[in-house]
């Protein structure tokens, strides 16, 4: 199915934050609006097969996040504030009632609607709501090489010291590791994600600043639908479980075969979408 997934037609939207940044956004589909929101390291683009399989149904608004394309840089004052702020220009803008988020996006997603009642739905994959210590240490080497201008280095730093790669990359050896991906790594998907490097640090510590704050995301009345892949950790599962306890209205779902990057993946995309479709609808 999913070689299959053909985008509709596209068309480039603009709004401004509060900050004045512009934050653009791509409408595609007819229905119910629904907000689609990304995660770090990722681009509108990688959320394309996501969106078309979202927008059978329903008018999505696919917002290309400040730091990225045609939106406007983090600024030297970014914090996940300014993220809440984008999101609810484009909702103020489009009056969309649903949204979806994946990641660093769905921790915006339930933020947003922590404080605000806009949305009758949200369906969030693996959100970055810190339900456990946050790994910090992989942050001052990873500054250093991005000065150093060695993005790989960078992000060798980020992988084995996230906590968000596969445990027999984290027993590499640094220089192994660094050595493999300039060799192998060298596609259309680094080539979108290199410019995004010092985003994706200015967005882990605003994930680490989150840090004791999850009572907090008890004051989400909406219904979240909250996804999570079979592949991913025990342990990240058994944090997903609690934010689903904290949300007053939540119900948590595995989907086998997925990892943490499913809604950015073309295949598995196609999946979440049709998860999402069956809650929203």
């Amino acid at each position: 199915m999913s070689q299959s997934i053909q985008t509709p037609p596209v068309r480039q939207r603009t709004v401004f934050s509060a900050d004045g940044t512009a934050i653009s956004y791509q409408t595609m589909g007819a229905g119910p609006g629904l907000i689609v929101l990304g995660g770090a390291l990722r681009t509108s683009e990688d959320y394309l097969p996501l969106a078309s399989v979202l927008a059978r149904s329903f008018t999505v608004y696919l917002v290309e996040r400040r730091g990225r394309g045609a939106s406007g840089p983090q600024g030297s004052q970014y914090a996940l504030r300014k993220e809440v702020e984008d999101l609810l220009a484009v909702q103020a803008e489009t009056g969309a009632r649903l949204a979806f988020g994946h990641s660093y996006g769905g921790l915006v997603t339930l933020e947003t609607a922590r404080s605000f009642q806009l949305f009758d739905r949200i369906a969030v994959y693996e959100p970055g709501v810190p339900c456990a210590p946050v790994p910090t240490g992989w942050m001052a080497p990873y500054r250093e090489r991005l000065a150093a201008g060695d993005p790989y280095g960078a992000f060798v730093h980020f992988i084995r010291g996230s906590d968000g790669a596969p445990a027999f990359m984290t027993k590499l050896p640094y220089w192994y590791l660094r050595m493999a991906l300039r060799v192998g790594f060298r596609g259309p998907s680094w080539q979108r994600m290199r410019p995004l490097l010092e985003a994706n640090l200015a967005e882990h510590e605003q994930i680490a600043a989150q840090q004791g704050r999850l009572t907090e995301f008890a004051n989400v009345t909406t219904s979240v639908l909250l996804l999570c892949g079979g592949r991913s950790s025990r342990a990240h599962r058994a944090e997903f479980a609690m934010l689903r306890d904290t949300l007053p209205n939540a119900t948590l779902e595995i989907l086998d075969g997925l990892n943490h990057l499913g809604p950015s993946e073309r295949k598995p995309a196609s999946v979440v979408a049709e998860r999402a479709l069956a809650f929203f609808l």
